[in-house]
Parts: C-alpha cells; sequence; structure tokens
C-alpha cells in the first residue's frame, strides 16, 4: 500500500522526476518527466533512459551515470546549444537510491528546463552591456551602496570597487551636477520622491561623461529603508544632442539673421506650419492664419499662381523638388518678390506625406539684379561703341575683351590680341614702367590710375597711347580684372615731334642767322671798305695803266662780293622747308648714285672705296640733301687725303634704335681736333692748305642735316685720318 502512494504521489509531482536503477533503466517517472524530457510512448517502465529522453548535455549523462554509482551531483543552470541550433538551459539533481539492507539501486534524477527564464536573465544582461544600463541599489538600514557590474564600468573603475554614498555622489562634477544629485537623493529618502536626472560624472580616469541616473523609494511602515535605481549612459547622445540643440539655436539665430522662414507642410492633414519669419515675409498676422494651404496660395500673384500650383504637385508627386521665385501680394497691396525652396518627405512605400522648406524675402536683390542688368547693358553699349579704346584684363594683364576703336588704333583683328598678353606688344621701353603701375593699382587699391606708354601696331609702326586702369574686384575683395581706357595719341606726339623739330630748326636758324648776322656783317663790311678804297683810288688816277689794275681789282671785289652773297643764299635755302620734303630714301641707292657721279676723281687718285650697306636701311630725308651730303663728304675725303698712302674710304651703316648711323671712315690727314674741334662745322673755317677750301662745305652739311632731325659728329687724329658719323632717323 505504501509502495503504491509513493507511486502515485510521483506521477502527480508537478516536477520532472525519474527513478533509473543501476544499468539505468526506467523505474518510474513523473508525468511532467514524461510531457517535457520523453520522446512519446507511454510505458517507458524497464527502458534505457537515454534511449527515451530529449537531446541533453554529456556533463547530464554522466552525472546519472555516477549517480547510480552512488555519487550525489547538483547543477543550477547549464547551457548546451541543440541540434538545431537553438540554446537551452537545464537544471538537475542526481541523488543516489538505497534499498534497505542491500547495495546501491539506483538514483533519482530531478530535471528542470530553465530555458525561459535563463533566456531573459541573458537578454538584459545584455540589453544592460548594449545600452551602457546599470543598476545601483543604497540599502539605508545598513547604509550599504551596490553596484552592478555595468555601473562600475561607466565609473571606469574596477570590479572589485566598494562604492558608497557619499564616494558616488563625489564622481558627480563639482558644482550644478553634485549639488542637484545630493538634493535628488535627499529629497528621495526624506519626502518618497523618485527621481529621473541627466548630469556629468568625472570618471576615475578623469573623463566627463553624461549619465542618467534614476532612482524609485522602497517603503516600509512609512519609512524609506531603500533606494533602488539604475545608472545609464548616455554621453554619445547627449552630446549629440547638445550639438544639436547648438546647431539648431545657430540655424534659428542665422535664418533670422538673413530674414529665411522656415515652413513645414503636412500633406496627410493639410496642415500648414511656419516660423515666426515666415509670417513677417508675407505680412500675415499668426492668430488670423489658418494653417491651410489656401493661407499661402491665397497670396500668391495671379500671373505666377499657374506655375507655383504646378512646381508644387511636381514636388509632391516626386516629379523634381520645389524652386521657385515668384510674387506675392501683400493686405497692404504691395508686391515681394520670394524664393521659395523645398524638400518632399516620403514613407516607405514611396508615398509623399509631407513637405519641408524655406522662403526668402528677395525684392531688394530683384531690385539690383535689374538695376545692374541695366547697367551691364549700358556698360556694353558704352564699351562697343565708345570713340576711344576699351579693353578688360585679367590681373596677368592678358586681354580678355577688346572694343572696335582698340583694335583699329592696335591692328590687331580681336581674335589675335584675346591670344596675347598686353605686355606682348608693349615697346620694351616701358614693360618695366607697365610692371611698376600694375603694381601701384593692385597694392595700394588706386581706384583709378592713368600713365602714357607705347605699343607697336601690327604693322611695326609704334602707337602713342594715355592707359586709364580701372581695377574690379570679387566679393572677396581680390581684383579679378581692370578696365582699360585706350587714348591713341600718336598724332598728337607726332605733331608735337614735328613742333620740337621746328622750334629746334628755327633755334638753329636764329642761332645760324645771328652766326650769320656777323659773318656778312664782317665779309660785306670787308667788300664795302674795298669797294670803296678803289672808287676813291679810281677817282684820283689818272695814268691809264693804273685806271686798268683799278679796273681789274674791282671786277674781282664784285666777284668776291657775289660769292659771298651766293653762299649766304645756300645756307637760308637749307633752313628753308626741309621737314615737308622728307621722304623714305635709301641709303645704298644714294650712295651708289653719288659714286657714280665721281668716278673720275676716285680713278684719278687711285682711291679705295669699300661700301657696307644694306638694303634695308632707309632714312627720312630729303633726297637732294642726302646726296649733297654724301658727296660733300666723299670729296673732302678725296680733297684733303695724304700724299704718304692711298686713299681708302669705307662707308657702312647700323641701325640704332630707332635711326639709322652712317659712318665715312678714310686715312687722310685727318684734324687736330684739340685745337680745331669746336670749329670743323663753322662757316668759312679751313683746317689744311688747300686752294680750293673755302670753308662753307661742312657748314652747309651740318645745317642739312640738322634741318632734316639728324646728328653729325667727327672724330680725327692728324695724319690718321678722319671718321664722319652722321644720324638720321630710320625710314
Amino acid at each position: 500500500m505504501k509502495t503504491l502512494a509513493v507511486d502515485f504521489l510521483l506521477k502527480e509531482s508537478p516536477n520532472a522526476i525519474a527513478i533509473v536503477d543501476t544499468k539505468l533503466n526506467y523505474i518510474s517517472y513523473s508525468n511532467e518527466w514524461l510531457e517535457k524530457f520523453s520522446l512519446g510512448g507511454s510505458d517507458c517502465v524497464n527502458k534505457y533512459v537515454f534511449d527515451n529522453i530529449i537531446e541533453t548535455p554529456d556533463l547530464f549523462k554522466n552525472a546519472v551515470e555516477n549517480g547510480v554509482n552512488g555519487k550525489e551531483h547538483v547543477n543550477n543552470g547549464q547551457k548546451f546549444i541543440l541540434p538545431d541550433g537553438s540554446p537551452q538551459w537545464l537544471k538537475w539533481k542526481i541523488t543516489p537510491s538505497k534499498l534497505q539492507n542491500q547495495g546501491f539501486d539506483g538514483a533519482i534524477v530531478f530535471l528542470e528546463d530553465i530555458t525561459a527564464q535563463q533566456k531573459e536573465i541573458e537578454l538584459l544582461h545584455k540589453a544592460e552591456k548594449v545600452a551602457r544600463i546599470g543598476c545601483w541599489e543604497l540599502d539605508l538600514i545598513n547604509n550599504t551602496v551596490h553596484w552592478t557590474k555595468t555601473t562600475k564600468e561607466i565609473h571606469q573603475v574596477s570590479q572589485d570597487f566598494v562604492p558608497n554614498l557619499e564616494g558616488g555622489i563625489n564622481f558627480y562634477k563639482e558644482g550644478v551636477h553634485r549639488e542637484k544629485i545630493s538634493y535628488l537623493v535627499s529629497c528621495a529618502i526624506a519626502e518618497k520622491k523618485p527621481f529621473d536626472t541627466e548630469l556629468i560624472i568625472i570618471t576615475a580616469k578623469g573623463n566627463e561623461v553624461w549619465v542618467r541616473a534614476k532612482g524609485e523609494v522602497e517603503v516600509l511602515n512609512g519609512k524609506a529603508v531603500r533606494l533602488v535605481g539604475t545608472f545609464q549612459d548616455i554621453d554619445e547622445r547627449k552630446r549629440i544632442e547638445l550639438a544639436h540643440q547648438e546647431i539648431s539655436e545657430r540655424l534659428k539665430i542665422t535664418t533670422q539673421t538673413a530674414q529665411i522662414g522656415t515652413w513645414n507642410y503636412d500633406l496627410l492633414d493639410n496642415n500648414l506650419e511656419w516660423d515666426d519669419e515666415m509670417y513677417r515675409i508675407f505680412n500675415v498676422d499668426e492668430s488670423q492664419f489658418s494653417g491651410s494651404f489656401t493661407s499661402w496660395s491665397s497670396t500668391i500673384h495671379k500671373d505666377d499662381l499657374d506655375r507655383v500650383l504646378k512646381a508644387t504637385n511636381d514636388a509632391i508627386n516626386g516629379v523634381k523638388d520645389f524652386d521657385e521665385e515668384y510674387r506675392i501680394t501683400n493686405l497692404d497691396g504691395t508686391i515681394k518678390h520670394i524664393k521659395g525652396i523645398s524638400k518632399t518627405i516620403k514613407d516607405r512605400d514611396g508615398k509623399s506625406f509631407k513637405m519641408t522648406g524655406a522662403n526668402w524675402d528677395i525684392t531688394e536683390l530683384r531690385s539690383t539684379k535689374l538695376e545692374l542688368a541695366k547697367n551691364t547693358k549700358l556698360f556694353s553699349k558704352t564699351f562697343e561703341h565708345s570713340a576711344i579704346g576699351m579693353a578688360l584684363v585679367n590681373p596677368d594683364l592678358k586681354w580678355l575683351k577688346v572694343n572696335k576703336s582698340l583694335t583699329d588704333s592696335l591692328g590687331y583683328s580681336e581674335e589675335e590680341l584675346m591670344q596675347m598678353n598686353s605686355l606682348d606688344i608693349t615697346h620694351p621701353d616701358d614693360i618695366a614702367a607697365s610692371n611698376i603701375y600694375k603694381n601701384e593699382i593692385t597694392s595700394k587699391n588706386n581706384e583709378r590710375s592713368q600713365f602714357q606708354k607705347r605699343f607697336f601696331h601690327k604693322n611695326g609702326n609704334v602707337v602713342h597711347a594715355i592707359i586709364g586702369a580701372t581695377p574690379v574686384k570679387d566679393q572677396g575683395g581680390n581684383i579679378s580684372h581692370f578696365i582699360i581706357q585706350f587714348l591713341d595719341i600718336t598724332e598728337r606726339i607726332e605733331s608735337q615731334k614735328k613742333l620740337e623739330a621746328l622750334v629746334d630748326v628755327t633755334k638753329s636758324q636764329n642761332e645760324s642767322l645771328t652766326n650769320f648776322a656777323h659773318i656778312v656783317s664782317h665779309n660785306l663790311r670787308s667788300h664795302s671798305t674795298n669797294m670803296g678804297m678803289l672808287t676813291k683810288f679810281l677817282n684820283e688816277e689818272n695814268v691809264d695803266g693804273e685806271l686798268k689794275n683799278i679796273h681789274e681789282m674791282i671786277i674781282s671785289a664784285s666777284q668776291s662780293l657775289s660769292e659771298t652773297i651766293a653762299h649766304l643764299n645756300d645756307v637760308v635755302q637749307v633752313k628753308t622747308g626741309a621737314l615737308e620734303k622728307l621722304q623714305s630714301v635709301s641709303v645704298l641707292t644714294t650712295m651708289e648714285q653719288i659714286t657714280k657721279s665721281i668716278n673720275g676723281l676716285l680713278e684719278e687718285q687711285n682711291a679705295q672705296l669699300h661700301i657696307d650697306i644694306p638694303k634695308s636701311h632707309f632714312v627720312n630725308a630729303v633726297p637732294a640733301y642726302l646726296e649733297s651730303i654724301f658727296l660733300n663728304i666723299l670729296t673732302n675725303a678725296l680733297k684733303y687725303s695724304s700724299k704718304k698712302r692711298t686713299p681708302i674710304i669705307k662707308i657702312k651703316s647700323n641701325i640704332e634704335k630707332s635711326h639709322i648711323v652712317i659712318s665715312f671712315s678714310d686715312n687722310g690727314q685727318g684734324i687736330n681736333m684739340k685745337r680745331h674741334g669746336d670749329k670743323i662745322f663753322g662757316m668759312y673755317k679751313t683746317f689744311h692748305k688747300h686752294k680750293d677750301a673755302k670753308g662753307i662745305g661742312l657748314f652747309i652739311t651740318k645745317n642739312q642735316i640738322e634741318s632734316m632731325s639728324g646728328k653729325i659728329s667727327v672724330k680725327s687724329e692728324v695724319d690718321k685720318g678722319t671718321t664722319m658719323f652722321i644720324k638720321l632717323k630710320q625710314g
């Protein structure tokens, strides 16, 4: 009867229990065991236990085998992975079974599946670790504090750290954070108030960390006996939140400063939300704003309404985001120009449910743009049709744009100039000055500068211009380009040069006439005196022989007077109208013509003539003067040749800037330059005892050269020869 009662109680036990013999065969088991751990079947008695049991860990099998051999084993929870990959936790107790007066006959096995509880605990631990949430407890009876593992990790203390209330509070940052947690804990103890706060702690390693501390009060007999709560690391989230708040605040300030209004439109509820700036822009009272779509669309100018509504529908339907400029009409009738942009937000199904955007008043900008367009058009017309040259050049002086007047002045087409730098056609002598002017404008921020410089025309001629330069700056204050005004003053410069030449000629003429007056006064006075004396002699003499002699002397004096007057006439003719008769004359051709005319003299003296004159050398001269100059210099070289040697005359020319220099070198008698150097070109000055020397040839030659804006100079050494240098403008 007793055995039946025990067996009944075992079967009905709420626990999973099995009794096995020493061979590990079932003796008996509970219904709970059969339901939870048996593989099936209603009768397992005398069957091998591991043939009819769910998958179990080897540790359990070993424990059962040891149990039937008399060794007890207890396991409060063992995790293992089933063949299908899922986890399972089992808890068991193995107790040896002993029959009275006999040896061990088996074991009693207690087995419990604690998977559900352990999963929950494990998930809680994982959640605590992932969320960085720890727990804490303050026992007010025993005055002890307990921190979980995660709480200690957040405080960056070791796991064997033993906290206390004062030490825990001292982890909070000194100041408002520590004062606040002290106040909250005190209120919780005294007034049984829970708390939930976010503060900063200073960890054991000196790091600042934002934490969230929550506390609940346990009360016994109206007295707080325990505080329990959580402790969460929210540093990353909090710093992002603070940064977001800062950015949001800055954005708010920025939009207010920039006068940009923001809005949100709920497409599902037809609810439109505006910020304060939107009300200001649209001049709408917030209390009168209904928040519907028509509250906005009714303000749009009628001429822009269809376009704006279409753009709005396109944005809602995902065709393209809203980005439009349009006009609105305020209640007072004023019209504003508005710039509007928005983004459309869609749900997971791709359906638009919200629009968010911004608007700002561009009325002033629009007016500025219109004024700018007007000024730009006006500038373009002025630029293109200006009577003077105009251009745009970059800071490196490269042409960016030129007008027709400039191309006409320089001879290049617009396309040709676009490929050049302005310095490419600047006169070499003006390049340094151009760079200096540019640097002055750039460094001193001069609003405008003006200077004169020379350019080369496409045909090679020099173009004189007055350049006005105005710097234009970009938004960064840097010079983007220069506006150039180009005033061609070439004709003025040439006229000025002619005028200066005429002044020089006049001055020279005055000097010559003054000199000439002295000569005339002296020579004619001599002739006059001589003629007077001869006339007196003629009146007083009666002898035929003497009368005849006096008559011959009068004839000779008359001839001398005529010769003097002829010389004076030649000099006057040289000074008259030379500049008007200038033309481009070939130096080589003129020289060849002269040498032909004196071939007889050259052969008579067996003279050698060496000519080195390029065909390309032309000078601005009066052809007759140039022939006279060459003839006079060559005949002088032959006239004053040395009797000691064969006459050798070398003639050559070379270019010096814009002039041609022609030199005549001979090996004749030479001139004592120390004695006669300042008299060589004087009238009636002779330096050799030659029967034909009259001192008028070089005087006329010098005057002819100077009348053509040229110069003549001499180098000479006695008994070695003379070199004459003639410098005339290149033709």
